[in-house]
């Protein structure tokens, strides 16, 4: 596409003309011929969905015109090559291989690979799953036991808990009163997340001892966690479907196929590196 960075200039007529008679264009509208070889609008729709991503950023005009002088050129050199190279040959048939293959899978995958078979996946995939419990607690922090004790003790009396947290704490979460949030099992050292397990709703530990200080615990919620939602696993479930259904199809191609294959250990796997063999 090297051709691209010299048309921003070029008028937009040939895009308005395809433009204006729409309704009457299709992927086998000729839009060139070049000693006789037609260029088609469906060469020009495959040229600009294979272009890099800076190219396609281009405006419209500029890739139409573009895309046509760039097939025009190709189908010059092409006519001007009378024998065709034994690498050439070879990768026309790896690149026709390649896309029917292509082609099969998208047309497996779009009858298989349907919103009820990602459900139904979905499903079962968290049939048996019990969802882990979440905890909002808020705590205490101070350095000895017997402070802990006269927390407590304030706390069990009626005193509000964030209220003690913004006077006692020496906590980081003191001035926000005590609060941790939401965390899950395995956030909190131990025996911090014993204790929390331990505990209902709305109830105030006692003195609990960890390497940072003595705690008094105030459990305020227990929740399920959130499971991941459909939305979110699509990508990943539509994936291992079509992985599935296409390695099962292929087996049973290859169960059903004459297929031989040269002994191993005929070619030295060093020949694929051998671009000279073509040459030959």
């Amino acid at each position: 596409m090297k051709y691209l960075t010299k048309l921003a200039a070029v008028s937009a007529f040939a895009l308005s003309a395809v433009a204006a008679n729409a309704q009457d264009v299709d992927p086998n509208t000729v839009v060139a011929t070049v000693n006789g070889t037609e260029i088609t609008l469906g060469h020009m729709i495959i040229t600009r969905a294979q272009l890099p991503q800076q190219y396609a950023q281009l405006p419209a005009d500029v890739l139409y015109d573009g895309i046509l002088e760039q097939l025009i050129q190709q189908q010059l050199l092409a006519d001007e090559l009378t024998d065709v190279p034994a690498r050439a040959l070879i990768a026309l048939e790896n690149e026709e291989r390649s896309i029917k293959a292509g082609e099969r899978i998208a047309a497996i995958s779009a009858d298989l690979v349907t919103d009820e078979a990602i459900q139904a996946a979905y499903d079962e995939m968290f049939a048996d799953v019990t969802p882990a419990q979440e905890y909002n607690a808020s705590h205490i922090l101070v350095e000895t036991e017997e402070e802990a004790v006269a927390v407590q003790d304030r706390a069990n009396a009626g005193e509000d808990f964030a209220e003690l947290a913004m006077e006692l704490s020496t906590g980081p979460s003191g001035p926000n009163g005590g609060s941790l949030g939401w965390f899950g099992q395995g956030m909190m050292v131990q025996p911090f997340e014993a204790a929390v397990m331990e505990m209902e709703a709305g109830e105030v530990s006692g003195p609990v001892q960890t390497q940072f200080g003595w705690h008094i615990i105030k459990l305020n919620e227990v929740r399920d966690q959130a499971l991941p939602s459909l939305e979110e696993l699509r990508p990943e479930i539509a994936g291992q479907i079509e992985e599935t259904v296409v390695t099962e199809y292929l087996t049973s191609l290859e169960e059903g196929a004459d297929i031989t294959r040269i002994e191993a250990g005929t070619i030295d796997p060093e020949a694929l590196s051998n671009i000279d063999l073509l040459e030959q």
